[in-house]
This record gives structure tokens, C-alpha cells and sequence, in this order.
């Protein structure tokens, strides 16, 4: 740092220790245009505080997500006037929390006697596949950040219900793959039908952007909300007809589930393989058979609902 100007200067390799990039990774940033180019003092380049910002900025719109192109169109918005704060607060917005749950910490003592007290290194480590467990690095006990304990309760509360530990992650990977989708779906009406106004510009005006951001505020709250509702009506209609289906005289006996060889013809044997190979066979059988068991299950029952005159 230069002792003789009133604001700091740094070399490029003092520049890469107050920004934590590399040396290498500043001159790909000023090669792309994302970085000024410094000032030439004699046979040295010179950089500025305006540089340590700029790579500040980098670093977190990358860490939030975002690519070196579309960072570029951002900073390129900034230099010609346009107005970053809206945006910076509109990705801000979008990245923060989504519940007030809090995380919390757990050691592995304490997991393992939530779980039976038996050690389950395959359960830990699809727990932290799964984004259910975080591995808390340089501890002297083993700790782990739980993201969600909600999630962990359930977890722990079905357990001690019987369900074996891998139905209960696998249940948890369905439901995401379809919790997923609900969001994007949501992401995309919302989109279509309230956002698009404010993202005609790319990037948008700073104006446009904290607009958006105050209307994330807004609708925030209501994805989870339908989805509750939604879901509180599904069970208790699908509940009930499930109970239905167990309490009638007619339903299928539970005794008696020995295996029993069914004929099938060849050609439906072939195809099935095709699709899942001579060992998948069975499997796929049985889930097909289940499925179309369930559905006509359903269809009869809402077929039999008497409807008020």
C-alpha cells in the first residue's frame, strides 16, 4: 500500500490477499472486462479500493448463484449509471431465508440416541447427501448443523413410529423431486403474471428491481400457504377413504402373502425387460399392478360417493 496518497493502493498480489481471489483469477476478471484495469505508476499497475469492491461484489453474486456473464451485464449496468442497489436488494431478497425456522446443532452422540443408539454411518452419510445434516469441520466432537430441525423431528419421530431409516430418506427424496416442482411452477406463474413488468430490462433498472424486491416480501409467505392448505385438504380427504378402504368388510385380507406365480405372456415379459432388464422384472410388475390397484381403489369409492340432492 502506497504511504504517499490518501487513498490505499495495492499491488495486484496485495489486491489478492484483502479479496481472497487469486492473482491468476484478477487478471481472467480484467481479460473478461469485469475488472477495471489498473493505473500504470512506471512499471507497476496500481489498483484502488473501487477494485477490492468490485472483486467483493464478484465473489458474492457468485456465491449466490450467478454466472460470469450475467454478473458482467449487471456491473456493466452499474458503470453506465443505471444503478446496482435495486438489484443487489432484489438478489438479496430472493436469497434470504424462506421460514423463520432457525438451524440448529446436533453432536453425533446425541443423533445416534435419537435414532436407536446404534452408529448408522450409511444413514449420516445420506443425511448429508441430502442437505438434512451439514458436517461442522474442525471440532473436537464430531457436529453436525441441522438446517431444518423440523425436518430432523419428523425424521426422528417416524423412527421411533418403525419406518426404517432408508423408507424414510427415500420418502424424503420423492417428496422433494414433487415439492420441487410445485415450486417451479410457482416461480413460473408468478413470473408470467406479476414480475414480468419488472424484468423487461436486462438487467432491470435499479427502480424496477426494488420494486421487485418488495413484492417478493409480499408473496413470500404465499407459496407456503397454498401449500399447506392444499395439503391439509388432501389428507383429510385421502385419509378418510384410505381409512374407508381398510375398515370395510370387503377389504383384502393382510394374511395369506406368500408369493404366487402369475403367467404373463411373452411378449409383455420382453418389453418389460427392455425397459428395466431381466433382474427389474418383478419389481416393475408389482408396482405397475399396485398402481392401477390403487387407482381403480379410488375411482370406485368416488364412484360410490352418494352426491346431496
Amino acid at each position: 500500500m502506497s504511504e504517499q496518497s490518501a487513498q490505499p493502493e495495492y499491488r495486484i498480489e496485495d489486491l489478492a490477499h484483502h479479496s481472497g481471489a487469486t492473482v491468476r483469477t484478477i487478471r481472467a476478471y480484467q481479460d473478461r472486462g469485469l475488472l477495471p484495469r489498473p493505473e500504470r505508476r512506471g512499471r507497476s499497475n496500481v489498483y484502488g479500493d473501487a477494485h477490492l469492491a468490485r472483486l467483493r461484489q464478484i465473489a458474492d453474486l457468485l456465491d449466490r448463484g450467478y454466472t460470469l456473464a450475467s454478473i458482467k451485464e449487471l456491473l456493466e449496468a452499474w458503470d453506465t449509471g443505471r444503478g446496482l442497489g435495486g438489484v443487489l436488494g432484489l438478489v438479496a431478497e430472493v436469497h434470504g431465508p424462506w421460514t423463520d425456522e432457525e438451524a440448529a446443532r446436533i453432536s453425533r452422540a446425541e443423533l445416534d440416541a435419537r435414532f436407536g443408539g446404534t452408529p448408522d454411518e450409511d444413514a449420516i452419510r445420506e443425511a448429508v447427501e441430502l442437505g438434512v445434516l451439514e458436517r461442522l469441520p474442525d471440532r473436537e466432537a464430531e457436529e453436525y448443523l441441522v438446517p431444518s430441525p423440523q425436518e430432523l423431528a419428523v425424521a426422528v419421530e417416524l423412527y421411533a413410529a418403525g419406518v426404517p431409516l432408508p423408507a424414510i430418506t427415500g420418502h424424503l427424496r420423492e417428496l422433494r423431486d414433487q415439492v420441487e416442482h410445485i415450486a417451479s411452477r410457482f416461480l413460473e406463474f408468478t413470473t408470467e403474471h406479476v414480475f414480468a413488468r419488472y424484468l423487461e430490462h436486462r438487467p432491470p433498472t435499479d427502480a424496477d428491481a426494488a420494486e421487485a424486491a418488495t413484492m417478493v416480501r409480499r408473496l413470500r409467505p404465499l407459496a407456503q400457504q397454498t401449500v399447506d392448505a392444499e395439503l391439509a385438504r388432501a389428507m383429510r380427504l385421502l385419509a378418510t377413504r384410505h381409512l374407508q378402504l381398510h375398515l370395510s368388510p370387503d377389504a383384502p385380507s393382510t394374511k395369506g402373502d406368500e408369493p404366487r406365480s402369475v403367467a404373463l405372456p411373452a411378449d409383455t415379459i420382453r418389453a418389460v425387460q427392455s425397459l428395466v432388464g431381466a433382474d427389474g422384472v418383478a419389481a416393475f410388475v408389482t408396482a405397475a399392478t399396485e398402481r392401477e390397484v390403487g387407482k381403480r381403489t379410488l375411482d370406485s369409492l368416488a364412484s360410490n360417493r352418494q352426491i346431496p340432492g
